[in-house]
């Protein structure tokens, strides 16, 4: 592990405008960052998306109105640099490139994967470029490179949501120099053939883990516009309060089950090679944030609530099925060839009930394809609640504690007992609210 060697990453909010930039540059500057990893300005990738839609519809004129307001915001943050002719014509180089990819998506009338990957990569790229510029007015006396995470972040061909190579991404980082502050984009890679990949939304996290990863970094930073891993949605609760320690094995449950402050793949990384990660606000930086480590000191039954709303339950039944064997295997094959996750599975002899999220009931070959294992029906609106902690299912007296909590809504669907580390239900969206209200109460606050 490099001593000192910190990997930083910023999200959206923090690349707003030029003031938001400077506010994450002198973060960088105080806590000698090595690497930055950075999102596309906030709103970029959703307007880059709707380019891409907008083009391949034809609707040519909305286009227009949208790559130009895209255009005008990152050129005129860049005007607020000193002058800087190569800053500006790589800028203008990825106005034209933008405008290529516009022309052929509407000239095909076709979105393929590949141009979608590639046209939202712009966000990113742009972003980083004026970062540079920011970055180097702070620290003049320092080698500050503009690196292009696609030599460095390799893939498979998976457009959409690529798998990282770890090895190849490893013997990469470990090529550059450790000397040289490198800014850089999340979210972004390429495949064997050089073609632009993304991970998917959310990637920029999981990027900078796995440069943290490949370099061997002593901290992962991830900055955002929250001060930290909360006790639940403070837009729920507004009691939550800020964790200030938290196992990686918490945390991974927390981003897996709705926690917006992390990607839920980003903990893998950092958990290989022990990576400590801090999350803190770009906004309050002083504040002390949270610290995720292999062991805490703190392990309480419950460390915070989680939740995954716009949730449905496929029920999958066949007779035919009783006592015998194979009807599970068959039905995760299907989820399988789809590349569906499942969050939460329950089973009987002829049943089985699984949570995902609501979009996936949208997918009509998916669900025609269960149809013919069994009977299939669906749900939908509901909300997966989890309680994230430690030792879960051996805490006396805390089911007690959990169902007086929800006494009052109408559980569709538990699941306990594959982790210590959650216990998750589903209900009505609408019962939501109130029910991690009063869990937090409870359970964290020590409340009646």
């Amino acid at each position: 592990m490099n001593r000192s060697f910190i990997v930083s990453k910023f999200g959206g909010t923090s690349m707003g405008d030029i003031s938001s930039m400077e506010r994450s540059a002198t973060i960088c500057v105080e806590r000698n960052s090595s690497v930055i990893v950075l999102s596309a300005t906030s709103g970029t990738t959703d307007r880059l998306i709707q380019v891409a839609k907008l083009a391949s519809t034809g609707k040519t004129e909305d286009c227009e109105k949208l790559v130009f307001g895209i255009k005008e915001r990152h050129q005129a943050m860049m005007n607020e640099m000193p002058q800087n002719h190569t800053g500006l014509s790589i800028l203008h180089s990825y106005f034209t490139e933008l405008d290529l990819l516009v022309q052929n998506i509407s000239l095909l009338k076709e979105l393929t994967p590949k141009a979608h990957d590639h046209i939202l990569s712009l966000g990113e790229r742009m972003s980083s470029l004026i970062f540079q510029q920011v970055l180097k007015t702070k620290i003049p006396n320092k080698s500050v490179v503009l690196l292009d995470a696609r030599q460095v972040i390799k893939t498979d061909s998976n457009f959409g949501k690529a798998t990282p190579l770890i090895s190849e991404i490893a013997k990469n980082c470990q090529e550059l120099k450790t000397d040289t502050v490198y800014v850089t984009q999340g979210f972004i890679g390429s495949d064997a053939d050089g073609n632009t990949t993304i991970l998917g939304r959310g990637g920029s996290d999981y990027s900078a883990a796995l440069f943290a990863e490949g370099f061997g970094a002593s901290v992962l930073e991830i900055w955002t516009d929250v001060a930290g891993i909360a006790t639940t949605d403070p837009r729920l609760c507004p009691e939550a309060k800020i964790i200030h320690e938290i196992s990686y094995a918490e945390a991974g449950e927390m981003a897996q089950y709705g926690a917006k402050i992390l990607h839920p793949a980003t903990i893998a990384p950092a958990v290989r090679k022990s990576i400590p990660v801090f999350v803190g606000s770009t906004f309050e930086k002083d504040l002390p944030g949270t610290w995720i480590k292999q062991d805490v000191e703190n392990r309480p039954a419950v460390r915070a609530i989680t939740k995954r709303a716009h949730q449905a339950l496929l029920t999958i039944s066949n007779p035919s099925m009783l006592n015998a064997y194979g009807f599970m295997g068959e039905i995760f094959g299907l989820f399988g060839k789809h590349r569906i996750s499942v969050d939460c599975v329950t089973t009987s002899e002829i049943s089985i009930a699984v949570t995902v999220d609501q979009t996936t009931v949208e997918n009509e070959k998916f669900i025609q394809d269960l149809e013919s294992v069994g009977k299939v029906i669906v749900e939908t609106g509901y909300s997966l609640i989890s309680l994230i902690g430690n030792d879960i299912f051996s805490q006396a007296n805390l089911a007690k504690s959990i169902f007086s909590s929800v006494d009052e809504a109408s559980i569709r669907m538990m699941s306990l007992g594959a982790s210590s580390f959650n216990f998750n239900f589903l209900v009505k969206e609408e019962e939501s609210k109130s029910c991690i209200q009063k869990l937090h109460r409870n359970l964290i606050e020590g409340k009646k």
